[in-house]
């Protein structure tokens, strides 16, 4: 079966939100392209003395709403198509957190893994030299992404910085920074927090009291764990089941997020935990759960597997893990989405946060960031879900047609597109 292009779903899925939204063709044809794309050839010096070339690319999707705002990926199978979906995707995350900003994202063909530190920081201060010209606090804010990390991040600031002769309030040109150079306390743990708020709330939608309720987890990465830990702490919920890349573990008493965690950290997986049945990634999808998270990779839940799901509410910390098939499914099942560009927009509102903290430079404690998060994703949930009742439509394409929305207003008021 040949993969459907990502950027080619993208644009699939705006056009089927678009038939739910009074908007006019020019502006379907303008947000159906990025407002620019950049390919740059990137020459590093290895650590051996030779000079390797990469090829990177930063792609601004649409700039109504504000500076675009987007992660960088490493990746050896990045593509161009992939950037302009993920671009894509961010305008509609941003614009249904009603955050002033656009969809960017930035990527480079690399394997990370083969790349000493010293030729990591090479590649990264040539990646912004490379994008400099298009990149500022005020134009296009980058991020981390895959296999990208705060360090990363400092010595792409860095370079800017030096680039630039400045350094206030150039600290905002990019986000997911170390705290103690212009980072924000709770960026570690944001993705994560804002899906529990959205699984709190989509709970008071459904009158469903989460404590005692059961929860199962797939991926334990940074999202995955810290979903654990906090539905446990935050919402006094039981975690029966967690897995990682090489499968799972179910315990319906319940597992400790953190004692599972220091397993894996020893034993390269939660697999054999004690006191724990060992299940495939499959077998969990399909537990008798009353929430469902996945947290690891697209395309999990399938046609195939979803008339299996029993939980009552899944929650998509991962990118994309629900096919457009299987939605229809779950939809008719009657069990209540929390669709990705809402459930793991925590991220990229606290990087909005850190950007906010670094051009007023002023820093907020951990505690006023969270409830930052919690009313900003508590308003994006009952925004989408408001919409999704009165439409009687899928949370999916409510997102979208809050999000589609409010960048087709900005677009008009701006003179973009006729009214």
């Amino acid at each position: 079966m040949v993969e459907l292009d990502p950027f080619e779903m993208a644009i699939k899925q705006l056009e089927r939100a678009a038939q739910y939204i009074d908007i006019s063709e020019e502006a379907l044809e303008f947000l159906k392209r990025p407002q620019r794309i950049l390919e740059v050839s990137i020459p590093v010096e290895m650590d051996d003395g030779s000079v390797k070339v990469f090829t990177g690319f930063r792609v601004q999707h649409n700039w109504a709403l504000g500076p675009t705002k987007g992660g960088i990926r490493w990746h050896p199978e990045e593509t161009l198509s992939t950037v302009k979906a993920l671009a894509t995707w961010m305008t509609w995350k941003c614009a249904t957190l009603g955050l002033p900003y656009g969809g960017g994202k930035g990527g480079v063909i690399v394997d990370p893994k083969k790349l000493s530190d010293r030729e990591k920081e090479r590649l990264a201060r040539g990646y912004i030299r490379a994008v400099y010209d298009i990149i500022s606090p005020y134009t296009d804010i980058p991020a981390p992404d895959v296999y990208t990390n705060p360090q990363i991040m400092a010595w792409m600031m860095d370079e800017y910085e030096a680039i630039s002769r400045r350094k206030v309030p150039s600290f905002g040109i990019i986000t997911g920074k170390p705290v103690i150079v212009g980072g924000s306390l709770g960026r570690n743990t944001a993705t994560a927090q804002g899906a529990i708020f959205t699984i709190r709330e989509a709970a008071k939608a459904l009158g469903m009291d989460l404590k005692g309720k059961t929860i199962a987890v797939q991926g334990y990465g940074n999202a995955g764990y810290y979903a654990a830990k906090l539905a446990r702490e935050q919402l006094g919920m039981k975690v029966v089941a967690v897995s990682d890349s090489k499968g799972g573990i179910y315990n319906p008493d319940g597992l400790d997020p953190d004692e599972v965690l220091k397993w894996k950290k020893e034993h390269g997986t939660v697999q054999d935990f004690p006191g724990a049945t060992n299940i495939t990634n499959e077998e969990l999808l399909e537990l008798e759960v009353d929430v469902l998270a996945p947290a690891a990779i697209e395309g999990v839940i399938t046609k195939d597997n979803a008339d299996k799901v029993k939980a009552k509410i899944v929650a998509e910390i991962a990118n994309g893990p629900v096919t457009p098939e299987a939605d229809e499914i779950l939809y008719e099942k009657g069990i209540l989405q929390i669709p990705d560009f809402l459930c793991n927009a925590g991220g990229v509102t606290v990087s909005y946060f850190e950007w906010v903290q670094n051009l007023m430079g002023y820093y907020w404690t951990e505690e006023e960031v969270r409830e930052k998060l919690d009313r900003k994703m508590t308003e994006a949930f009952w925004g989408v879900y408001n919409i999704h009742k009165e439409k009687n439509i899928h949370m999916r394409d409510a997102a979208y047609v809050r999000a589609v929305s409010r960048v087709y207003e900005a677009m008009k008021a701006r003179g973009w597109v006729k009214k």
